[in-house]
C-alpha cells in the first residue's frame, strides 16, 4: 500500500524537520520494548528491542550515531550512522554525551545548550509521548541539555497519513456504515420474526460481516439500554442482554480492511427498537449531536481559515455544549482519539480532559469526534464521526453521518 522510505531517506525527511522545528536533534532510546514509537518511527520491525540499552541520535545536520552494547552490537545495523560500542555504564554515558556534543576538542568554547527531542511530555500530559523514563531524562539533562518534547514530531512521522493510507481509512468507513445499517436491520428481522436475538448475535453479526468485506474481525460495542451508559462495555456469550421491543441500542464498531498499513474506521450510531423515538432518547441526542457538529465546524472554520488550534481547544468547544446543557458531569470521557494504524492512533487526541493534549491538528492527521453522555443505570448517548485533516479543509468520511436515532421497526 504505501511505498516506505529507506533508512537514509526517514533520516533525511526527520533531519528536514528537525532544522524546521529550530532543535539540534532528536534521540532515540529503547530498554526491552519500553518505546514502542521509537520502533515504529524508525522502522524497526518487530525484533528492535534487546536484553540491553540502545539510544540513536540524529542531528539535525550531519551523520547519526547509533550507541548499542557490545553484546549486541548489531542491534540498529538497519539504521544509517556510525556505530559506537559500549561495555560498561560509564563508558556508555560518556558515549551518549559525545553523540550529543560532538568529540570534546570540537565544541565551542562558550557552551550553549543543545535542545534535544525525546518521547517525553512535560508533566505527563501526554502520555502517548511519555515513553522514556524520569531518570533516563535527567540523565540526558545532565549533559547540558535541554530535553524537550517530540510530540509535534511523533505526530509528523507517525500520525499524518498517505494519500493510499487515507483512502484506506474512507473505503473503510464506508464498508463500515454499510454493515452498521444491515446490523440495526438484523434487530428489526428477528424482532419482527419474534426470533430471540442478543447484544452478543449483532457483535458477532458484525464481525462476520467485517470479515466478508475484506476488513479485521472486531468484537465491538453492542449494547442495549442501561448497558449503553457503559461507555466500554463490551458483550460476552454470556452475560449478553437480549435485545426486544422498546430497547434503545448502540453501536460502536472498529475496524480497519486487511491489508498492510491500512487505516482503522471507529464509528458508533444509537437506534430504538421501536417505529418511533421516544422523546427521552431524542433530547439526550440532540444535545450530543450538537456538541458532535460544533467541535467539527470548529475544526473546519479554522483550517480553511490557515489557523493552527490543538486539540484540546477542539474539546472544550464541544463539551462547552453539554455542560451549557447541564449534563457535564455525565460525559466522561475525552471528544476523540487519534486514528491511525491502531485504532488509537499516535497523532494529536481531542482532549483536554483525560490529558491537555497541546499538540496542533495538523495536515494528513484523523481523529475520532464523538461527544456522549451517559446516565447510568438508565441509558447513554454517543455520536461518533471520524475527521480527516486537509491542507485546506476537512473530510467527515463515513458518509452520511447520523442525524437522528435510527426507528428500527419503522416501516420502509
Amino acid at each position: 500500500m504505501r511505498a516506505e522510505p529507506t533508512p537514509a531517506e526517514r533520516v533525511a525527511e526527520i533531519q528536514k524537520a528537525l532544522q524546521a522545528a529550530k532543535l539540534d536533534g532528536w534521540l532515540f532510546y529503547d530498554f526491552r520494548g519500553s518505546d514502542p514509537l521509537a520502533a515504529r518511527i524508525l522502522r524497526l520491525g518487530d525484533h528492535a528491542s534487546g536484553s540491553r540499552r540502545w539510544f540513536y541520535f540524529i542531528p539535525a545536520t550531519g551523520e547519526p550515531t547509533k550507541i548499542v552494547h557490545s553484546i549486541e552490537r548489531a542491534k540498529l545495523d538497519a539504521l544509517p550512522g556510525q556505530r559506537v560500542i559500549y561495555r560498561g555504564w560509564e563508558e556508555q554515558r560518556a558515549l551518549v554525551a559525545g553523540a550529543i556534543h560532538g568529540p570534546a576538542e570540537s565544541r565551542p568554547r562558550n557552551h550553549v545548550e543543545k535542545r534535544v527531542a525525546m518521547q517525553y511530555s512535560p508533566n505527563n500530559d501526554i502520555p502517548y509521548i511519555s515513553r522514556v523514563d524520569a531518570g533516563t531524562v535527567e540523565l540526558i539533562r545532565s549533559f547540558g541539555v535541554q530535553v524537550v518534547t517530540s510530540a509535534e514530531l511523533v505526530q509528523q512521522f507517525e500520525a499524518v497519513l498517505t494519500p493510499a493510507q487515507k483512502q484506506s481509512h474512507i473505503d473503510a468507513s464506508d464498508k463500515l456504515h454499510r454493515v452498521l445499517m444491515e446490523a440495526f436491520a438484523e434487530i428489526g428481522r428477528s424482532i419482527r420474526a419474534e426470533k430471540p436475538i442478543t447484544e452478543y448475535d449483532i457483535q458477532q453479526f458484525i464481525s462476520r460481516r467485517l470479515d466478508e468485506e475484506g476488513m479485521t474481525k472486531e468484537d465491538g460495542i453492542v449494547a442495549v439500554n442501561a448497558n449503553t451508559a457503559n461507555p466500554h462495555y463490551f458483550p460476552t456469550r454470556e452475560t449478553a442482554s437480549p435485545i426486544k421491543r422498546g430497547d434503545f441500542v448502540l453501536l460502536d464498531i472498529v475496524g480497519k480492511l486487511r491489508q498492510p498499513g491500512a487505516i482503522y474506521t471507529d464509528q458508533t450510531w444509537t437506534g430504538f427498537v421501536g417505529d418511533t423515538v421516544p422523546e427521552e432518547y431524542v433530547r439526550i441526542f440532540n444535545i450530543v449531536r450538537e456538541a458532535r457538529d460544533a467541535a467539527t465546524e470548529f475544526v473546519r472554520k479554522n483550517v480553511r481559515e490557515g489557523k493552527r488550534i490543538h486539540g484540546a481547544e477542539v474539546d472544550d468547544v464541544s463539551r462547552g455544549v453539554i455542560k451549557r446543557a447541564g449534563y457535564g458531569e455525565q460525559f466522561t470521557h475525552r471528544t476523540g482519539h487519534s486514528i491511525g494504524e491502531e485504532g488509537h492512533g499516535n497523532g494529536v487526541n481531542i482532549d483536554n480532559f483525560e490529558t491537555r493534549d497541546s499538540r496542533f491538528i495538523t495536515a494528513g492527521v484523523c481523529f475520532s469526534i464523538e461527544p456522549g453522555i451517559y446516565q447510568e443505570g438508565k441509558f447513554g448517548v454517543r455520536s461518533e464521526i471520524d475527521v480527516y485533516v486537509g491542507d485546506k479543509d476537512i473530510e467527515v468520511t463515513g458518509q452520511p453521518i447520523q442525524i437522528e436515532i435510527i426507528p428500527i421497526l419503522k416501516a420502509p
